[in-house]
């Protein structure tokens, strides 16, 4: 049978929201995780004084996040619903692990926003921070699940619901999300309600169930009309066959024949054959991950971090660029010459923050103020960044999936950004 389409799903939002216990019981209900497993972890976790941690250890297979109750690493869950195949992404709420969100989110064709309607939760903090971050990292289509409503006072109540919604719609406005296209959806994931059948205690809500809400969802177009663009992840001698490659093409169709260059290397060859999955392959589009044979070029000639365009529209290598960035969290101020590492597609390169340009209302988008000394956790601004060796990064306008990045200092996520401009060598 042919394949269902496939979509990657981040989980974000406020830690103790749900998000886990969401994903596991839509693995229950949907057969990926038999009932026996959460029985047991039930029963586990009622030993540890951890009850209704049931459904979030499906996701928290390291032992240590159970014993934190803290989801650390992304993990890839596959699940199907009736349209599509679905990967989920279970991105961490906890602030050391926002690292893991930016690499979680980039990847993601959607994000389900879990939002506790329990008593004195709502939006909260990460709420906003996880909001702003899908939005500056390209996820359009959301789904916002209002959990909790069990615990709301009193229980499964309306008013409640629509105060949530009401909250959580003033927020995705702030932040450029166009409301007509975010689905809601009142769920109790502790007790099922509305998860993948319409609920008895929220007969008020006339809306589809959440499974629904998921099939309501559009498999992004491939970007197959952009330039070729393949960030390198590793490269491998195989012998009798040569020097192999292996990525996942970002945007652009790569044929066997094609002449290719990697950049920033400054390496041109010819691609000789695509394998994927261990089967040669005509031609790969975006989303694939495959290796590729090259004439012409040997091991130490590439790396890690170099990009493949075609030899007659290269990628990219700026001597500076402009980038929106959004500081996440810094223990003090950023001011020019501040030197952290950007984690762009699959390099890592020391950048220097030049000159500091304008600082942004994070609600609005205008200027705020004009040349700021210094930036602090918070602050959207635009900067001029000098990477301190060569990288390929792209205009996130021409070419969205390489005009995203991190900056990581100190082990953690200082900022996210986008490059708006670029000056080219």
């Amino acid at each position: 049978m042919a394949e269902k389409p496939h979509m990657n799903l981040v989980f974000i939002g406020h830690v103790d929201h749900g998000k886990s216990t969401t994903v596991g019981r839509l693995l229950l209900e949907t057969g990926v995780v038999p009932a026996h497993v959460i029985e047991e972890y039930r029963k586990k976790a009622a030993e540890k004084g951890k009850a209704t941690f049931e459904f979030a250890w499906v996701m928290d297979a390291l032992k240590e996040e159970r014993e934190r109750g803290l989801t650390i690493d992304v993990a890839h869950k596959r699940f199907d619903t009736s349209k599509y195949y679905f990967t989920i992404i279970d991105a961490p709420g906890h602030r050391d692990f926002v690292k893991n969100m930016i690499t979680g989110t980039s990847q993601a064709d959607a994000a389900v926003l879990v939002v506790s309607a329990a008593e004195g939760d709502g939006v909260q903090a990460q709420t906003k921070e996880h909001v702003f971050l899908a939005r500056t990292l390209g996820v359009t289509q959301l789904i916002v699940a209002i959990n909790k409503m069990d615990a709301a006072k009193p229980g499964y109540n309306e008013k409640r619901y629509n105060d949530v919604k009401e909250d959580v719609t003033k927020l995705l406005k702030t932040v450029g999300y166009k409301i007509d296209t975010v689905q809601f959806v009142p769920i109790s994931a502790l007790k099922s309600d509305n998860i993948i059948k319409p609920s008895e205690n929220i007969k008020w809500f006339k809306g589809a169930t959440f499974l629904q809400t998921l099939d309501n969802l559009k498999v992004p177009e491939k970007p197959t009309a952009l330039p070729l663009r393949l960030p390198v992840q590793d490269v491998y001698t195989i012998t009798g066959v040569g020097t192999v490659p292996v990525g996942r093409v970002e945007c652009g169709v790569m044929k066997a024949g094609d002449k290719i260059i990697f950049q920033p290397a400054n390496v041109a060859g010819e691609v000789k054959t695509i394998e994927m999955h261990h089967e040669q392959i005509p031609q790969a589009v975006p989303g694939d991950n495959v290796g590729f044979n090259v004439r012409g070029i040997s091991k130490k000639d590439v790396k890690r971090g170099d990009v493949v365009g075609h030899s007659d529209n290269p990628p990219t290598v700026p001597k500076t660029f402009t980038a929106q960035v959004a500081i996440l969290q810094h223990p003090s101020a950023i001011a020019a010459g501040y030197t952290p590492v950007f984690h762009c597609h699959t390099s890592q390169v020391a950048c220097i923050f030049e000159e500091l340009q304008k600082k942004l209302d994070p609600k609005t988008g205008q200027v705020k103020e004009e040349k700021p000394e210094f930036l602090k956790t918070g602050d959207i601004a635009i900067v001029k960044i000098r990477p301190t060796r060569p990288m390929v990064i792209e205009k996130a306008k021409d070419i969205p999936p390489l005009g995203r990045f991190a900056v990581r200092d100190m082990g953690q996520t200082v900022a996210a950004g986008l490059c708006i401009d670029i000056e080219k060598k």
